[in-house]
């Protein structure tokens, strides 16, 4: 990425940064405010993400059984890596939540997924074009078939027969259920995000870059 973009980013970022913590609409609720119930559902989020409650989940603290059934849900799709429980591996699933964390400028969801594909294996170049709205050159076959797979689902709303056929070949109906299930949740964490203006993190490693639409 050339200089001045990244200062142009950054500066973006910096505002955001700022105008989000003013205005977050639903911020953490203070352990002294919650019920039972929110009390129970922040626990499980906790012991389950190394006893954090990462700042995405804020919202849900509004809904304690909602927040519960959406850590399960997080936890079951990104987590299932071996071959027997899901086709993707750790690298792919990086990959499909970096595409839909960079869709939604989802930049919270962004830095911590773009480090994780860093570490299972994704090279820094394909990321990057990622960010820039470009598509990667010189994947290997397995990125390449789910780049392509989550690019038509975001820009189509569907994705074509040929498509389909390449992800079902390469990681069988249940690899293709583990991609549409990650990008939406994926997606449904971004949308929760944005409407409460959860303010992204105050270190920003990979800065996210205009999106060309």
């Amino acid at each position: 990425m050339k200089f001045t973009t990244i200062v142009i980013a950054a500066c973006a970022i910096f505002s955001v940064v700022g105008s989000a913590a003013a205005q977050d609409r639903m911020p953490r609720i203070p352990d002294d405010k919650l019920t039972d119930a929110q009390k129970k559902a922040v626990a499980q989020v906790s012991a389950a993400r190394g006893g954090n409650m990462p700042a995405p989940f804020n919202p849900v603290m509004r809904d304690p059984e909602f927040l519960s059934a959406l850590e399960k849900l997080g936890t079951h799709l990104r987590y299932l890596t071996a071959p027997s429980e899901s086709p993707l591996g750790q690298k792919l699933n990086e990959l499909v939540i970096v595409m839909a964390a960079r869709r939604w400028t989802q930049q919270t969801e962004f830095q911590s997924h773009y480090a994780a594909a860093l570490k299972y294996g994704m090279k820094a170049e394909a990321l990057e074009a990622i960010n820039e709205g470009r598509r990667p050159v010189g994947m290997p076959e397995d990125e390449q078939i789910v780049y392509d797979f989550c690019t038509e689902l975001h820009q189509n709303q569907s994705v074509s027969d040929a498509t389909y056929a390449q992800a079902v070949k390469k990681f069988g109906e249940k690899g293709v259920v583990d991609m549409v299930g990650l990008t939406g949740y994926y997606v449904m964490i971004s949308m929760l995000t944005s409407v409460a203006r959860t303010a992204p993190p105050q270190v920003i490693q990979y800065p996210l870059v205009h999106f060309p639409h």
